[in-house]
């Protein structure tokens, strides 16, 4: 029933907590000096003066307030145009803060021209529109005529920041995107062209440049409004090639080919293509009913007609090998589900779920039901104990902060395993923990799991194999501070699922 979460934290609005401890220092500081004007308690050239055993500030004709901290009416509307208006001590006793592209000394349109490359700068009431010189195009005329990408724009390192809808970009270091407040891009700057900049980069084999955009609270990515090259080159980039060969017929399980090595910069956000290649989106739609499938829960692809999922979800078609459920994708491969097997102690309660595990039998055709490829291998089952605090990832489409009604792209992110006698702590989840369970995730909430990415696989590496080792099952909201993902427990129901699916 869960979702990958990554809450971003928000630098909160420090003005107000600075006061308070300014008062309190000063009311400390009342309590044992008799000098009450020392330090200087009255802002913006206030004088102090001491008044039975308190102090008072005498402000200046433009300020007032009990520390004159307020302005007389100085800030007035479209004082800064597009800036903020803040307090100065000295003439004029304010200073406007521009908001890009708009510049000193008054945030106004066109003064001074924003536009780039000789391009004119026309006013269009608060706004403005630069007028490009030939062969120059963006908001900016930041793009010169030689501004393009080859093939699919993974060495492109053009200046091209808005998307094909004409959405700014985000900064690819913005705080925004870096939910733990680290900067993965030292690493990978120099590798995928990412760094302190909002440029349209390619890092993951999309199709075409593309870039992270914000749209009140929801977090989308797409693709960017730059132009392909007039001549193509006919290969295949080796940075796309495939390396290493497939070994086909499902010979080894959990050993993804990724288009690119897979690293964090993503944290959640986007998983890159074939790095979850046992990923199964499961999908129903009404009966008797013409209308499309739609994504429900996830599942592992765990032999080429059998996928694990939970107890609470079962039935119908599923999808492998694709990540973006917004279009048909040339990896996908559609499989009818024609048998659903859910554990025969499966239970639900108003507090918990106890043996969440079901198998689907996928329909075959000509003998064959999935077909290995990059994008479509099997997980491995893990039968033995990861340590707690291993460091493990989980996978889905469910529900986001930004997106309530699932994610349309599959985000993955790193959880670590949380020991049992945490979990089942009378403060985390007590008595409604079993051995059949277990957590992962952090106890000060984040990254978790949420609605939709239930019966999606939480999978360890060992060695460079992956192992699925939990199902994600319940938990108590999403991404809440004690309230870890709770995962059904692979490695006790190991011999159950070898036993249903070792029929043909």
């Amino acid at each position: 029933m869960f979702s990958l979460i990554l809450y971003a934290t928000l630098t909160p609005n420090t003005d107000h907590l600075s006061q308070l401890s300014f008062e309190s220092v000063i009311s400390s500081y009342n309590l044992y000096s008799p000098d009450f004007c020392a330090p200087n308690p009255c802002l913006n050239n206030g004088v102090c003066e001491e008044r039975r055993g308190k102090f008072k500030c005498r402000c200046s004709k433009l300020f007032r307030g009990r520390r004159c901290e307020k302005a007389k009416h100085i800030c007035k509307k479209n004082t800064c145009g597009y800036g903020e208006c803040v307090l100065t001590a000295v003439p004029p006793f304010y200073e406007c803060k521009c908001k890009a592209p708009f510049k000193p000394p008054n945030c106004l349109p066109c003064e001074p021209n924003p536009c780039l490359n000789g391009g004119s700068c026309i006013k269009d009431g608060e706004d403005f529109d630069c007028v490009c010189k030939e062969g120059f195009t963006g908001k900016f005329c930041q793009i010169d005529p030689d501004d393009c990408y080859e093939t699919n724009g993974e060495s492109y390192r053009g200046m091209v920041s808005e998307t094909e809808d004409g959405d700014d970009c985000l900064f690819w270091n913005s705080y925004y995107l870096l939910g733990k407040g680290i900067n993965p891009f030292i690493n990978f700057e120099d590798i995928h062209g990412l760094g302190p900049h909002n440029f349209c980069r390619n890092p993951d084999g999309e199709t075409k440049p593309w870039c992270f955009i914000r749209s009140g609270k929801t977090l989308r990515w797409n693709p960017c409004n730059v132009r392909k090259c007039s001549t193509v080159p006919s290969f295949i980039p080796p940075t796309l090639q495939t390396t290493t060969p497939i070994k086909l017929h499902f010979e080894t399980c959990g050993e993804p080919q990724p288009k690119k090595p897979i690293n964090r910069i993503y944290g959640g956000l986007k998983a890159l293509p074939g790095a979850q290649p046992w990923q199964a989106s499961i999908q129903i739609r009404p009966k008797v009913s013409t209308l499309g499938f739609k994504h429900i829960c996830g599942g592992a692809l765990i032999k080429p007609c059998w996928v694990m999922t939970a107890g609470h979800c079962h039935d119908f078609q599923v999808v492998l090998g694709g990540v973006d459920l917004g279009k048909v994708e040339p990896s996908e491969q559609t499989l009818e589900v024609v048998e659903t097997i859910v554990h025969e102690q499966y239970r639900e309660t108003p507090e918990s779920v106890y043996n969440d595990i079901a198998l689907l039998r996928l329909r075959a055709k000509d003998g064959r039901c999935a077909k290995e490829s990059q994008f479509i291998r099997t997980v491995c089952l893990a039968k033995e104990s990861f340590p707690d605090g291993s460091e493990c990832k989980i996978s889905g489409w469910g529900v986001t902060p930004e997106s309530q009604y699932g994610s349309s792209q599959l985000l993955d992110a790193e959880v670590l395993l949380i020991a049992q006698d945490v979990c089942s702590d009378p403060k985390v989840y007590g008595k409604f923990i079993d051995n059949t369970m277990f957590c992962a995730g952090y106890l000060d909430g984040g990254v978790d799991s949420c609605q939709g990415d239930s019966g999606g696989p939480l999978t360890c590496e060992k060695e460079q194999v992956h192992y699925a080792y939990g199902i994600v099952s319940w938990g108590d909201s999403c991404g809440q501070k004690n309230k870890p993902g709770v995962y059904t427990r692979v490695t006790h129901f190991v011999d159950w699922i070898n036993a249903k699916t070792a029929g043909p």
